[in-house]
């Protein structure tokens, strides 16, 4: 009889059978306390990325779709600043034109004297209101680089420690065995696989929206060079 038999035979005799896949549950139910902490850190990261996926996503749809609405009655429209004042104004294009066309209206209260510092004036309101909606759009995404290149190193971390946990259960039990070593570097090696679960989406969905981001930032910059444009012909006939 060979020795697989009698290991075989042996397991039979003790009602016991090998599992024939992991159990995520019971890794992490088997893993030290400090493994399980970060486990649960990772994964409410992970949830956390993935709500600001989905949350992201509908939000960008529902800005382009108001901000396209918007700037196609703006330049149809005779009176801008009744668009301004209704309820199709809240978009980031209409903050943009609101800048401008507050500006212009401050700096023709009185009369114009000096043509292009208006102009400028005029250029750099809706400039900064463009880097303002850029800013406000990209505030939670900081959270998505965060955790695309904090996770991988957190999950190392409960790697680590649960090895360490490993070989000292090694030293009290006097037995370097694959039986003693090979559950607890299991249950380490899974932190690494949750950080990697919550990292790589959050790296991927990071640059997607970042130059989505950044696309929408150029299209408000394009609208506002429109507007500007509009505005200084009215500038020269003042």
């Amino acid at each position: 009889m060979t020795l697989l038999d009698l290991s075989a035979a042996a397991g039979a005799a003790t009602g016991l059978s090998a599992p024939t896949r992991l159990n995520p549950l019971q890794l992490f139910l088997d893993a030290d306390i400090v493994v399980q902490l970060v486990i649960i850190g990772l994964v409410l990261a992970s949830i956390w990325v993935w709500m600001i996926i989905v949350s992201f996503s509908l939000r960008m749809g529902k800005i382009r779709s108001k901000c396209q609405a918007f700037e196609q009655d703006f330049w149809t429209h005779d009176d801008p600043e009744t668009l301004l004042a209704g309820s199709k104004a809240d978009n980031p294009s209409s903050r943009v034109a609101a800048a401008g066309l507050s500006e212009f209206r401050r700096s023709t209260k009185r009369g114009v004297k000096d043509r292009n510092a208006t102009s400028a004036r005029i250029a750099q309101a809706m400039e900064g209101q463009v880097a303002v909606e850029a800013d406000r759009l990209a505030e939670r995404l900081n959270f998505l680089a965060t955790t695309g290149s904090v996770a991988p190193f957190v999950g190392l971390f409960g790697t680590v420690w649960g090895i360490m946990n490993s070989f000292f259960q090694i030293g009290m039990q006097n037995n370097s065995s694959l039986a003693v070593v090979a559950p607890g570097i299991s249950e380490a090696l899974f932190a690494t696989a949750i950080g990697l679960f919550a990292a790589i989406p959050a790296v991927i969905a990071y640059n997607r929206f970042s130059n989505k981001v950044d696309g929408f930032e150029a299209r408000m910059q394009r609208f506002a060079d429109k507007v500007h444009a509009q505005v200084s012909r009215e500038l020269e006939n003042a």
